[in-house]
């Protein structure tokens, strides 16, 4: 018998190819993210109606204002999954603004005068951590595709891309002998 490689394992007495798996995985997770993207997009199309259709009403500003907050947090998420469809890693700056402009729109729509000392604080303190995030993330400019190892990192030495080349093209050759 054949020795197994390191990327293969033994399911239902044959050999299956673990690149395989993982591949035919990233697409169904990137079907999945499609569909999330459709169902934001409807979402948004539908708030917009509502928001233009409660206009010829009486305005409440503070509900006119929580729903195009609510949109913006919405396309914020939009952007976020497209980021992720793009590079196969999640954008920490996207995220993190997601959730600057969620407490900002939880405050307005609560009204600032009406959260209690303890509840200001802490969503100062919030708000704090997630402006120091959001300035990491601004002074590495790539700090997503490092952390994901995406094949086109500008932050990647010449010699991290020469290994990775030999490390696909040994993966091809190998591929090659078993077939």
């Amino acid at each position: 018998m054949k020795k197994r490689h390191k990327g293969q394992y033994l399911f239902a007495n044959r050999w299956l190819d673990r690149h395989w798996v993982v591949r035919n995985m990233e697409a169904f997770q990137d079907l999945i993210v499609i569909v999330l993207c459709l169902g934001l997009f409807a979402i948004m199309v539908a708030q917009l109606w509502v928001l233009f259709t409660t206009l010829e009403l009486p305005v409440d500003f503070k509900q006119v204002t929580a729903k195009i907050l609510f949109i913006l947090i919405l396309v914020e998420l939009f952007r976020l999954l497209m980021v992720y469809l793009q590079e196969h890693s999640i954008a920490v700056g996207v995220a993190v603004e997601v959730a600057i402009v969620s407490v900002l729109r939880e405050v307005v729509v609560h009204g600032a005068l009406e959260i209690s000392w303890v509840q200001t604080a802490a969503i100062c303190g919030l708000l704090f951590v997630l402006g120091g995030l959001l300035v990491v993330c601004a002074k590495t400019p790539h700090m997503d595709c490092m952390s994901a190892n995406t094949r086109f990192c500008p932050a990647m030495s010449n010699d991290d891309r020469k290994e990775e080349l030999e490390r696909e093209f040994q993966h091809s050759c190998h591929l090659e002998e078993i077939s």
